[in-house]
């Protein structure tokens, strides 16, 4: 079974806020999964290096694109390595591998007629005496009225044109910029409609995609999809291949999304393997992303695979929609963000995993507040799931010179733990993860109430037959809650493995017995309450700065 999956690449024009982690962690815990049920897992993503987000915060910094790229590329390397993100290549958008990869796509589809020449009226400053690029034009949206850049809108998700905009500034000048004709190259979309319809209503039965990623995708193609620019007047970027042109970019949208196979294929390079069978119609594959993204996954992106001749157009869209942030909107123009950087410092990798999974905003807007955040590391990773492993592993160290014994399992665990991992692994295939940890800590707490109720502090001095089931029972829960969460909480999985003397995970029953554990230590720690407090003064005081 072959299974790609594909991570939005993050601009790196600045840190990681909470929001990307909650919309990009379900790609770890994809291929965390199947690399336990020993699929063939490719997991790739990296940095968008290129266009005009990185060109504003060079400008701003007065520093040249690499030196902003490099920053944020590296800071974003050792954030999702804290954070246990296992990707299988991480890579970046200004790498040479990913220029000559987009320019043959560009020249395949030129070739293949779905390319073509055109003069367009273009936004134009003339105070900088330059043609803008759309990020560099903004105004409001023609559609909803909210403020939005030239290339979307982040309020209604509609892809725009600069010139669709009201009201229109230039974000060099501040002045309403003129209009002037140029040339482009445009990618006829409208050719390609009865077959992303077909291909649209396929993903509906199957019920594979997020029903946000339906929706908004159906609307484009009831408005009927229209033929959209390729290249643009960008400062950097990767050359259009064509002579004559080469001061144009390939526009991002187009560009971006190409980094899928342009990772694909430097990931085979790199490790002299073969990437075919990952781009064959029976390739399942996952794309992780936001809701504003959605259409360039939904849309462009089959698009260009049809353009290709590629069959293996996205399986599954797993398109997250808005975290938000102590009930606000996260703004990072504002500062009304958490930034990553400053999370991963502060508190445990598997909190931040837990939190952003059990309120993952999967089918709706979720938020993150300090508090909920502090009260479910202390009662459910600490309270239910921490103090279930330690209580039992404690006790043998106690009363069993820290030997499992040999005993019989209690059937309704052994029962548990087989339906586990069945409906588990299910709702991670489904996407639906929020779902998956909700089963798994309803039976770790039925496996607390059952610690409570078989009293093994009686049993070892009144039946130590069934001291020793009970303790066979909790040790067999705990090595197999270990591997079923692993997906999610893989840093304390691996703790327990450590502890356990556990083989090598996967998704299967396992049975610990006659184990000498090693040195037991808490998974977790309790975080002081007070902490809220702080966390809430700390994200004031950064938001009036």
């Amino acid at each position: 079974m072959d299974i790609f999956i594909g991570g939005a690449w993050p601009y790196a024009n600045g840190s990681l806020h909470l929001g990307h982690i909650a919309a990009l962690l379900p790609g770890d815990i994809l291929a965390r999964y199947f690399r336990l049920k020993k699929a063939n897992v490719l997991y790739v993503s990296g940095s968008d290096c290129n266009g005009t987000p990185i060109a504003i915060k060079a400008k701003q910094e007065n520093v040249t694109y690499k030196e902003i790229a490099d920053r944020y590329h590296l800071e974003f390397e050792d954030n999702f390595k804290k954070l246990g993100f296992t990707y299988d290549f991480y890579t970046r958008t200004d790498a040479q591998h990913h220029h000559h990869t987009v320019q043959e796509i560009f020249l395949t589809l030129l070739q293949n007629g779905l390319i073509y020449k055109k003069e367009i009226e273009q936004c134009y400053c003339e105070e900088f005496e330059q043609f803008l690029p759309d990020r560099y034009v903004e105004g409001n949206c023609p559609n909803c009225g909210q403020h939005a850049r030239g290339d979307q809108c982040d309020y209604c998700s509609a892809i725009l044109d600069p010139l669709d905009l009201l009201n229109k500034t230039c974000k060099l000048c501040g002045n309403p910029p003129s209009v002037k004709n140029t040339e482009h190259f445009y990618f006829s979309l409208s050719k390609l409609q009865d077959e992303l319809k077909e291909y649209v209503d396929f993903a509906k039965m199957s019920g594979c995609w997020r029903s946000n990623a339906i929706q908004l995708t159906e609307r484009y193609l009831n408005e009927g999809l229209h033929d959209r620019a390729v290249s643009r007047d960008l400062p950097n970027g990767v050359s259009v291949p064509v002579k004559g042109y080469e001061k144009k970019k390939i526009y991002v949208w187009i560009e971006a999304v190409s980094g899928y196979y342009s990772a694909s294929k430097q990931w085979a390079l790199s490790t002299n393997q073969d990437v075919t069978s990952f781009w064959q119609k029976e390739t399942i594959s996952y794309y992780i992303h936001g809701k504003d993204n959605i259409p360039f996954h939904s849309i462009i992106w089959p698009s260009i695979l049809i353009g290709l001749k590629k069959e293996a157009l996205p399986t599954h869209i797993v398109s997250n929609e808005y975290l938000t942030l102590e009930k606000k909107k996260l703004s990072t123009s504002k500062n009304w963000a958490v930034w990553v950087p400053y999370l991963i410092e502060k508190y445990h990798p598997d909190s931040i995993r837990y939190f952003l999974t059990i309120n993952a905003p999967e089918n709706r807007d979720t938020d993150f507040s300090w508090r909920e955040f502090i009260f479910s590391h202390n009662s459910e990773l600490l309270g239910a799931y921490g103090n279930f492993v330690n209580r039992t592993l404690k006790f043998l160290e106690k009363y069993y010179y820290g030997v499992v014994p040999e005993g019989e399992i209690e059937q309704s665990i052994r029962f548990d733990i087989k339906g586990l991992y069945k409906s588990v692994g299910s709702q991670i295939e489904s996407a639906n993860f929020k779902k998956a940890v909700e089963e798994v800590f309803e039976f770790i707490r039925s496996a607390n109430k059952y610690f409570d109720e078989a009293a093994p502090w009686k049993q070892v001095k009144e039946n130590l037959i069934e001291c020793h089931n009970t303790m066979v029972s909790c040790v067999y829960a705990i090595a197999n809650l270990a591997q079923i969460l692993h997906p999610i909480l893989p840093f304390s999985s691996n703790e327990i493995k450590e502890m356990l003397n556990l083989p090598n995970f996967e998704w299967k029953e396992i049975y610990p017995v006659l184990v000498k554990i090693n040195e037991v230590k808490p998974l977790f720690e309790r975080i002081d309450v007070g902490r809220i407090e702080e966390e809430l003064e700390q994200l004031t005081n950064q938001s009036k700065n």
